[in-house]
């Protein structure tokens, strides 16, 4: 399966160890996006961030694991996170957060060369 989510904390952090970056007050939460795709990129799994959400490949547990955990280092910077996500979920198949985008570039590619 491949999930992309998104997550943003809000409020004051419920770590006091963190420390939150000078424009948080203009609503900024790279710090704990940052905290979040460190636990992703620390997984192993195959993943990718991008301005919005951050995607990863595996299976339902190891993925949901992963996210999860995320969720949580997010959560020691504000007092609540808002997680957004969204799953495709089929059996069976590796490699899709690639091979989507290859098929569509291909098919893109195809497209130009017939034009």
């Amino acid at each position: 399966m491949i999930v992309a989510f998104s997550v943003a904390p809000s409020g004051e952090p419920s770590d006091p160890t963190v420390s939150r970056s000078a424009d948080t007050d203009s609503g900024g939460v790279h710090d704990a996006v940052a905290a979040a795709v460190r636990v992703v990129r620390d997984s192993g799994l195959p993943n990718r961030t991008s301005s919005m959400f951050t995607e990863i490949e595996g299976d339902w547990d190891e993925v949901m694991d992963v996210v999860k955990r995320a969720t949580e280092e997010a959560g020691r910077y504000g007092s609540r996170v808002s997680l957004v996500l969204k799953a495709d979920v089929r059996p069976g198949h590796t490699g899709e957060i690639d091979g989507k985008i290859d098929r569509v570039e291909a098919e893109l590619s195809d497209q130009r060369s017939t034009s």
